[in-house]
């Protein structure tokens, strides 16, 4: 076997490169938790003795804190000045919460991934899925925190609003809408928030999320307007609904086509089926960029072993692409769907009967 030294020498690169992303997670993580972040946005140059006062941290901590940011290139550094600046772009990634550009629920996914990983290497050895209460907590507070931001900037502002005349029928009412797989209700209560008129319901299969949408619902003033209850997608109660909203949880579902059939059963006549998706084109080489890096990722630690614990364990995965997701949504009963939208991290699909 011939080496070739230049080969040799890029992918040790990447090992630094990989592992150096990966050690500056948990810094970014850091920070988010202890308010660094949120110290240092629009604060100009700040030196580690200018942050520890503003934050009450050690100093001797964040001197290193901040010289290992600007090693990854979140921080500038002015050497002159001994001191650090947070770009105020980099400000709207990592502490802005209303812009779609907010990922820090993206970091705060690798602590649980790295937490649940005995779970995935028996699931290797097994065949065996790993359900979704199986999960470190931290889990389903980072997925909320992840999605959130593009379900308040588009749900109920665009994706809705796409379909024809269905918005305003929403909105004047009476209206029935299921919010399917809802998780900690973030989009059940942007539902219920936008549309005053019409009941809204949140369906999901992980009591202890319901609690969390509970407690969502009842701080944003709608606990009155929505309720959520514990049903599988392929059982959950009720008919006549407006609309039946799916966000970013149809592949991780064992049954998705018994999914479709459900909501095809439960739709009215003129009902709307709004399908949320993590991005994906349809052929895998078009995947292998950094979005898909980590849709991948995701698949493989938490998606397909969730939608692998039943049968009959479809293993759809989070990287399906609109022709698979199509192909299942057709084969619910389903006569027509197409692209709503789509952005960096989502593709959004709507179905009718």
């Amino acid at each position: 076997m011939t080496i070739d030294q230049t080969r040799l020498d890029e992918y040790v690169g990447k090992a630094v490169t990989d592992v150096g992303a990966t050690a500056t997670t948990a810094l970014v993580i850091l920070g988010d938790r202890l308010g660094l972040w949120q110290a240092m946005a629009g604060a100009g140059p700040l030196t580690s003795e200018q942050l520890a006062a503003r934050t009450g941290c050690a100093e001797r901590y964040l001197r290193e804190w901040m010289a290992a940011q600007a090693a990854g290139g979140w921080l500038s550094y002015d050497p002159a000045a001994g001191a650090y600046t947070l770009a105020e772009e980099a400000a709207v990634v990592l502490t802005d919460s209303d812009s779609p550009a907010y990922l820090a629920g993206l970091f705060a996914l690798m602590l649980p991934w790295y937490r649940d990983l005995h779970h995935n290497e028996l699931a290797f050895r097994t065949g065996d899925g790993v359900a979704w209460a199986a999960h470190d907590d931290e889990l389903y507070h980072a997925v909320e925190r992840l999605f959130r931001p593009a379900y308040a900037t588009s749900l109920t502002q665009a994706w809705i609003p796409a379909f024809d005349r269905l918005d305003g029928r929403l909105r004047s009412g009476p209206a029935r809408i299921a919010d399917v797989g809802c998780g900690h209700g973030a989009s059940t209560v942007m539902l219920a928030k936008a549309y005053p008129n019409a009941e809204v319901v949140g369906f999901d299969a992980h009591p202890a999320s319901l609690e969390r949408a509970a407690t969502a619902a009842g701080a944003a003033g709608v606990a009155e307007r929505v309720r959520f209850e514990i049903a599988q997608a392929q059982s959950f109660p009720g008919d006549g609904y407006d609309l039946v909203v799916c966000c970013d949880c149809l592949h991780d579902m064992s049954d998705p086509i018994g999914a479709a059939r459900r909501i095809r059963e439960a739709l009215a006549a003129d009902g709307y089926w709004l399908v949320v998706e993590p991005f994906a084109n349809d052929c895998i080489e078009d995947n292998l960029n950094p979005v898909g890096r980590i849709w991948y990722a995701a698949s493989t630690l938490v998606c397909t072993p969730g939608s692998l614990v039943e049968a009959p364990a479809f293993g759809l995965g989070a990287q399906a692409g609109e022709v698979r997701l199509a192909e299942v949504i057709k084969a619910g009963g389903f006569s027509t769907v197409g692209r709503v939208a789509a952005t960096a991290f989502n593709l959004v699909l709507g179905a009718r009967p």
